[in-house]
């Protein structure tokens, strides 16, 4: 009997047959052994880890080898699925928002000349709307964003926590409806054991009426820095003709 006969009777995971010589009775008797692929004696949790490498290597090959049209749109899709259901919900749980990037889309915080910014110049128009709100200069110097931000701009944001906000920072609140604002901190007040704050954008001539008295609950966070000028400009053009006719386009300062 060989291999081949072996596998004909069913056994297809025979390798070899071994000749081994036992002693009986005085007597040497010959017995074949029937050798089994090792993969045999693995069982299911081999099977499964063998099955789910295979599945990574033609997902790799998908990912960043295949550079066909197919390959593009599986890519795309899977970028899709981990930025909106794996990134963004671990990002949200270490900063303690539910909005831990947030796109600028008004002018309301630009400050005019970007790199080269002006700041004496700058603060010479903006002098007057500050110092009722006993904020000088210097204090404003040492103010978070002091330069302020660009309509396009991604801004990284972290919990706000009411106790811990300070004059001068930059906070993203619920208006009620609509886009979110993300304006500076003028006053805060507590009543009651409770916080309320007010704020004004940097390139707004005035106060807008919704943010005179803002709630602890309408906080949403507090931005800490910019990630990258322009790029949120991705989204924002498919909007623009949405928007009234003041608000759309590059920003001018006030």
């Amino acid at each position: 009997m060989d291999i081949k006969d072996i596998k004909k009777a069913g056994i297809d995971d025979a390798e070899e047959i071994k000749i081994k010589k036992i002693k009986t009775k005085g007597k040497d008797i010959n017995v074949e052994e029937i050798v089994i692929k090792r993969e045999e004696k693995k069982g299911k949790v081999w099977k499964l880890m063998n099955h789910l490498k295979k599945f990574w290597n033609k997902l790799w090959f998908l990912l960043w080898k295949d550079d066909s049209l197919k390959g593009w749109i599986f890519s795309i899709v899977f970028l899709f699925i981990i930025i909106k259901f794996l990134f963004f919900p671990l990002l949200s749980l270490v900063t303690g928002t539910t909005l831990p990037l947030a796109i600028v889309e008004s002018c309301s915080m630009y400050h005019d000349g970007f790199i080269f910014h002006d700041y004496d110049g700058w603060w010479q128009t903006h002098e007057l709307k500050y110092s009722s709100y006993e904020i000088g200069k210097a204090d404003f110097g040492n103010f978070l964003f002091k330069n302020g931000f660009n309509k396009g701009d991604i801004l990284f944001i972290i919990k706000a926590k009411p106790e811990k906000l300070e004059i001068g920072d930059v906070i993203i609140f619920d208006r009620g409806e609509g886009t979110p604002i993300i304006h500076r901190i003028i006053r805060i007040t507590k009543e009651d054991g409770k916080y309320f704050f007010s704020t004004i954008g940097d390139n707004n001539n005035g106060q807008l009426s919704i943010e005179k008295n803002i709630r602890e609950e309408q906080l949403m966070g507090k931005a800490i820095f910019k990630i990258t000028p322009f790029i949120g400009w991705g989204k924002l053009i498919f909007f623009e003709g949405t928007r009234a006719p003041s608000q759309r386009g590059l920003c001018k300062q006030n």
